[in-house]
């Protein structure tokens, strides 16, 4: 019980701005914000299909499915002794260590992969429609953008499985190509590329189409659209500011730079 009580239990001791600032980083990522999947999805759906109601169906379906994920992955790591922060390798490295000491332990695993490899395969359907798209508006046919845009992924992701194997020692700023990727994409790309969306909507689109597209087929009026249009031009840019600050540890250096000088200043 004690992996179920470390994941369910809050302790707000441990709950300050840096970590809020994370987990709204990690919201990016696991909702692919910032990299227009949402986006290109949405383009798609019928008029009679509320915008509003789609989002929020699957950012409670995302929760969901987290809250599955940590219930199964958590508690069995604590009752092998593994400690919760081990990143990427708890899942690729320790989880199948696991799998090895249970009964039946090959055949759950085989059924982890899986349903492992469904969901990096859906994953990678939606991060790559989001590359297709744009070319195809271009007149490109979905075949051969899909191809192409397919075989160059696969490539750029050859580095970081490679890094899990002969490329270990490989390491860029102190981070294996994998750790990296992930750095520069959780990090950078995706606050950057949230910040430009929230721009160009709130500033850029006309506000009577926003309205339009926010209220039809929904049950959500005027009022909320207003909230919503406030949230994306003032609120969104800020706080997306500030999780990219934290993110790349600029908020750190600042920091260290103002207690430097104080101590200076004090001497």
């Amino acid at each position: 019980m004690s992996g179920v009580q470390f994941f369910l239990k809050p302790d707000f001791t441990h709950m300050t701005a840096n970590t809020i600032l994370i987990t709204l980083g990690q919201a990016f990522f696991s909702l692919s914000v910032g990299i227009s999947v949402m986006v290109t999805y949405s383009s798609y759906l019928d008029k009679s299909v509320s915008l509003p109601q789609s989002a929020i169906s699957v950012a409670l379906m995302n929760v969901g499915v987290s809250l599955l994920a940590g219930l199964a992955i958590f508690p069995a790591a604590f009752s092998f002794g593994i400690t919760p922060d081990a990143g990427p390798g708890l899942l690729f490295v320790i989880l199948p260590s696991i799998f090895n000491q249970l009964p039946f332990g090959t055949l759950f695993f085989v059924i982890f992969l899986l349903l492992f490899l469904f969901a990096a395969l859906t994953s990678s359907f939606s991060m790559l429609e989001a590359t297709v798209a744009p070319i195809m508006s271009s007149g490109v046919s979905r075949k051969k953008a899909s191809t192409w845009m397919g075989i160059l992924i696969m490539i750029m992701a050859v580095p970081s499985a490679l890094s899990f194997g002969v490329w270990n020692d490989l390491h860029i700023f102190g981070l294996t190509f994998f750790e990296f990727a992930d750095y520069l994409v959780s990090n950078i790309i995706l606050p950057i590329g949230a910040l430009f969306i929230s721009i160009f909507v709130g500033y850029r689109l006309p506000r009577q189409l926003l309205q339009d597209e926010f209220t039809a087929s929904s049950h959500f009026g005027k009022k909320m659209f207003i909230i919503w249009l406030f949230i994306i031009k003032y609120i969104a840019p800020i706080a997306i500011i500030f999780v990219f600050l934290s993110a790349t540890g600029i908020f750190k250096i600042i920091l260290n730079i103002k207690n430097t000088f104080q101590v200076a200043t004090a001497t």
